[in-house]
């Protein structure tokens, strides 16, 4: 009889499992798979066809993230909103940690046990989180009065105006943007929008007086690279070279000359994008960026699909911040905007960064997979 009840039991489980397994999104997966690899080859490539120093730790970080994206897309997504407050204040508290422990030379980093983490990108995940469980509360009569939209100002200056401060204007403002787009998502008042448009107009001497030095430097550099071509132009003229000279097939996997000979500044981070244009040319940078829209769109499609407003707004964050940072980052190599220290996710080196893009997808995984109100 104890036979039968076990045999019972794990067939009921493995039909769950399987059940679960069929409802995943492979085709998020599959992009997810491919767009980590070609990180780990371009950093192959970044040192000059060796595993070390980036390519075999990617690598390392990228199979740990994959696998904590597959554990989390079974888990039930009223996790995710139970946990929302906690990783907020979480988040919050290592920003402001930062002033005091902060390491190199812009207090941006955390160093606990000889591992370095970046307590900013785990702030967007953080924002996009509390802000979702906010609006979930709200009845939607609510959501045309600007009284309504206080708390969300608040919650989305506060951690933005402390990353500006370590300073990292471009992480900052990426976080603000991420913020005031969920706020656009629920449906806030277009006359709110026009006066904050207007606000922020006349604001702008201000705040420009605030910038230091070299941030003032980035934007008149991107206006015009030419008046610092040694200096802070040098990054944003190399690597227009760099892409150029990819042509429309590239010079081929290994034989970048620009980031070869390290004319290339910051390869392995910001600027991979460059090395995989040179190397791969103009077809091989369109199927990058093709597999990152159909990455995107596939996430953005499961937030129309949803019941609940929390896992919309959720899966419609994820969205966007990967928007961002890949909108961001080639926006910034082709010197169509400020130097501002963007990584290209999955493919730049960098383990926050990556860890917080396969911590969201999993969340967007295991809503897909759900498919349920949280209440």
């Amino acid at each position: 009889m104890r036979q039968n009840i076990n045999k019972l039991s794990d067939k009921t489980f493995g039909n769950i499992i399987l059940s679960k397994l069929s409802k995943l999104n492979w085709l998020i997966i599959l992009c997810i798979i491919i767009l980590g690899f070609v990180g780990v080859a371009s950093l192959y490539s970044a040192a000059g066809g060796d595993w070390d120093p980036w390519a075999q730790k990617h690598l390392i970080r990228f199979i740990f993230g994959f696998l904590l994206m597959l554990l989390l897309a079974f888990l039930p997504p009223n996790i995710f909103f139970n946990l929302s407050v906690v990783s907020f204040l979480l988040g919050i508290f290592t920003l402001v940690l930062l002033k005091f422990i902060g390491t190199g030379n812009v207090q941006r980093w955390i160093s606990i046990g000889g591992i370095n983490f970046q307590p900013s990108e785990f702030m967007k995940l953080a924002l996009i989180l509390i802000l979702a469980k906010y609006f979930d509360h709200i009845p939607r009569i609510q959501l045309d009065k600007l009284i309504t939209y206080l708390i969300p100002i608040i919650l989305i200056l506060l951690p933005g105006f402390l990353v500006i401060s370590q300073p990292d204007l471009g992480t900052g403002m990426t976080i603000i943007i991420l913020g005031l787009s969920i706020l656009f998502f629920v449906g806030i008042s277009m006359k709110f929008v026009i006066l904050s448009l207007l606000l922020f107009a006349s604001s702008v001497p201000i705040i420009w007086n605030q910038l230091y030095e070299y941030q003032k430097n980035r934007i008149l550099v991107f206006l015009n690279p030419e008046i610092d071509s040694l200096g802070s132009g040098y990054q944003i003229i190399q690597s227009k070279i760099a892409i150029g000279s990819g042509g429309i097939f590239g010079k081929g996997y290994l034989l970048g000359s620009q980031s070869r000979l390290d004319y290339l500044p910051e390869k392995h981070t910001d600027f991979i994008f460059t090395l995989i244009s040179e190397e791969l040319g103009f077809f091989g940078s369109i199927f990058i960026i093709l597999l990152f829209c159909i990455l995107i769109i596939s996430i953005m499609k499961i937030s129309f699909k949803v019941d609940s407003l929390f896992s919309k707004i959720v899966v419609f964050g994820v969205g966007f911040l990967l928007f961002l940072y890949l909108s961001l980052n080639i926006g910034m190599v082709c010197g169509l905007l400020p130097v501002v220290g963007a990584p290209l996710p999955l493919i730049s080196y960098g383990g926050t960064s990556l860890l917080t893009v396969l911590i969201s997808v999993g969340i967007v995984l295991s809503i897909s997979i759900h498919d349920e109100k949280i209440f």
